[in-house]
């Protein structure tokens, strides 16, 4: 007989104490604390590719661009994750009682690994989608060309457009700019 292992659970409350304290970051879902794993070069490639897109292209504009180490809330879940990039619209919108978790993305991308695609696509959608500023959603491959963009038209509608030619250009509507996959994953070599 296999014994069966209970996996802990925390209250918000644990999580986010710990977390002001430690060096490595976590995530919290549903009760249970997850540490986040370290990205690939090419990973973190895109993600800074991405993120100085956005910054050129919103200079001046009333939004604000964050980084993998920024911190969310998905209050009907009780959820707290790091997306790999996220726009917000000005003024941010933080957390009762916090000074460093956003509620209010309107734009997020993450980009996909190998342990986190499924997750990714699926449940931290599905939480994305509970926030009512969230407004684009963009899945970015890192070991292929292609960029998978939702974009909500109205309450439960999500338009996809799927993305994988050099040329390319991806609008995303909910800022009005466009960013080039040229642009996306410059100096990322795909194997044959």
């Amino acid at each position: 007989m296999i014994a069966q292992v209970e996996t802990k659970t925390y209250t918000a409350q644990e999580y986010l104490e710990a977390e002001v304290n430690s060096v490595d970051r976590h995530e919290f879902i549903n009760g249970e604390i997850i540490l986040m794993a370290g990205g690939t070069p090419d990973h973190n490639e895109i993600t800074t590719n991405l993120i100085f897109a956005l910054k050129l292209a919103l200079k001046g504009k009333p939004y604000r661009t964050f980084s993998p180490d920024q911190r969310i809330w998905v209050p009907q879940l009780n959820n707290y994750t790091y997306p790999d990039v996220m726009v917000v619209a000005k003024p941010i919108e933080l957390q009762s009682g916090r000074t460093d978790t956003i509620t209010n993305p309107l734009l997020i991308a993450e980009v996909l690994s190998k342990g986190t695609r499924a997750y990714d696509r699926d449940e931290k959608f599905a939480a994305y989608r509970s926030i009512p500023s969230f407004q684009e959603y963009l899945l970015i491959d890192q070991y292929r060309l292609r960029v998978e963009q939702y974009s909500k038209t109205d309450a439960n509608k999500w338009i996809f457009s799927e993305y994988g030619v050099f040329g390319d250009r991806l609008m995303l509507n909910s800022i009005s700019v466009e960013v080039s996959l040229a642009d996306l994953y410059e100096n990322i070599e795909f194997s044959e």
